[in-house]
């Protein structure tokens, strides 16, 4: 059983690529992350969440500042500060940044019964996201 917790995202661990900044909000080995994902995500205008993908889990992204585009199956949907994106399991789906001040989108999604993402568009995926670098430490965006 997982005791439970208050964490403030600005002293977590930040990690930054082209892709922009990430926080897991669960970082640290909890209990919790085996059944959630739940993170923080500064997306620079033009850079994308993650590779257009789909999981055999629900994800939903909710935009707390700036603004997003979404593709969702193929169609495309602006989304501005407080929209919120439910992508059921098996829906194609990537979110990216769309303002010119950074956005920032919380993204969950559940982790129950394992599996991973499958991204339709790319047959090597991990070619895909060298592009954008290896993730580094940096302080909080916040």
């Amino acid at each position: 059983m997982t005791d439970w917790l208050v964490r403030n995202a600005r002293d977590l661990d930040w990690t930054a690529n082209r892709m922009g900044a990430y926080c897991d909000l669960l970082q640290g080995g909890d209990d919790a992350a085996e059944e959630l994902a739940i993170n923080l995500n500064v997306l620079p205008q033009g850079a994308p969440m993650a590779l257009y993908h789909h999981e055999p889990h629900q994800e939903g992204f909710l935009v707390l500042r700036g603004a997003c585009t979404v593709r969702v199956d193929g169609e495309e949907h602006a989304l501005q500060e407080w929209d919120y994106v439910h992508c059921p399991p098996g829906v194609a789906h990537v979110v990216v940044g769309a303002s010119e001040e950074p956005a920032l989108v919380l993204a969950v999604g559940s982790r129950v019964g394992g599996g991973g993402a499958t991204y339709p568009e790319d047959p090597d995926p991990r070619a895909a996201y060298a592009a954008y670098g290896e993730h580094e430490p940096v302080p909080s965006p916040l």
